[in-house]
C-alpha cells in the first residue's frame, strides 16, 4: 500500500476531471459526478518522489502533457487513449533539462511552459513545431 497525494485537478473540455495522484504514480479520470472512468500509471513502485506532478491539455485537447517529477520528463499522451506518444526533458541544469519539474501550462499556440520548484527556480518555454 502506498500513500497518495492529490497533486493536480484538471478539467477536460468534455467535462471529465483528470486527477494527479503524485505518490501513486498515476492520473485518474472521473466524470463530473465522481464516477471513475480510467487511470494511467507511469513508473509504478519506483523509489523517490511520485511520477504524476501535473497535467495539462494541448490547445485542441487531443494531447495531454504529463509532468513526471520522478524522472524529470514531460510525457506526451493522446488524451482519449492515454497512450504515450513522446516525451521531452531529462535530468540536468541545462536548457531543456529539469532539476525539479513541477508544473505545466500550455498556451493557445501549443507552446508548453514547465515550472521548476526547489533548486530549479525557473520556467522554461518549449515552442511548438505544429502550429
Amino acid at each position: 500500500m502506498f500513500s497518495s497525494a492529490v497533486h493536480c485537478v484538471v478539467p477536460a473540455k468534455d467535462g471529465s476531471i483528470y486527477v494527479c495522484d503524485r505518490d501513486g504514480d498515476r492520473v485518474q479520470i472521473f466524470k463530473k459526478d465522481g464516477t471513475f472512468l480510467k487511470e494511467k500509471f507511469v513508473a509504478p513502485k519506483a523509489m523517490g518522489p511520485g511520477a504524476a506532478f501535473d497535467v495539462e491539455f494541448s490547445a485542441d485537447h487531443r494531447h495531454l502533457y504529463w509532468v513526471d517529477g520522478r524522472n524529470q520528463v514531460v510525457r506526451i499522451l493522446q488524451a482519449d487513449s492515454l497512450e504515450e506518444t513522446g516525451s521531452f526533458g531529462g535530468v540536468g541544469p541545462g536548457a531543456g533539462q529539469f532539476r525539479n519539474a513541477h508544473s505545466i501550462a500550455v498556451d493557445s499556440k501549443n507552446n508548453v511552459y514547465v515550472g521548476e520548484a526547489g533548486e530549479g527556480k525557473r520556467v522554461q518555454k518549449f515552442v511548438s513545431k505544429s502550429r
